[in-house]
């Protein structure tokens, strides 16, 4: 599995913007993918999350404004951000984990793409 997270940017709040992260391996089924966020002295938060199966979770946060997909056929996660808040703003990342583990838990995933920056204005 290689990670690769694209799509952030600078946005007003309000508005939207897609990530994408494409895996440049040859494994992709039976892989939980999940999207974290960080910013600066803080540690790494869970955004959600998308079992191999299709089932969805979301942190409280975002619920509602972002949504998880995956096109397992292109071995390709997404994460489509509506209603951005500056409170948003933050490097996000895309990960992977073997079946099922504890899909909120950064330290659960195996692999993990470079970051992608979002920046959210007000």
């Amino acid at each position: 599995v290689q990670l690769q997270a694209s799509g952030g940017g600078l946005v007003q709040a309000g508005g939207s913007l897609r990530l994408s992260c494409t895996n440049s391996g040859r494994a992709f089924g039976g892989y939980t993918m999940g999207w974290f966020r960080q910013t600066p002295g803080k540690e790494r938060d869970f955004v959600g999350g998308i079992t191999w199966r299709g089932n969805l979770y979301y942190a409280d946060s975002v619920k509602g404004r972002f949504t998880v997909s995956r096109d397992n056929a292109k071995k390709m996660a997404y994460l489509q951000m509506n209603s951005l808040k500056p409170e948003d703003t933050a490097v996000y990342y895309c990960a992977a984990q073997r079946g099922v583990q504890n899909i909120r838990n950064a330290n659960d995933y195996e692999y993990w793409g470079q970051g992608t920056q979002v920046t959210v204005s007000s």
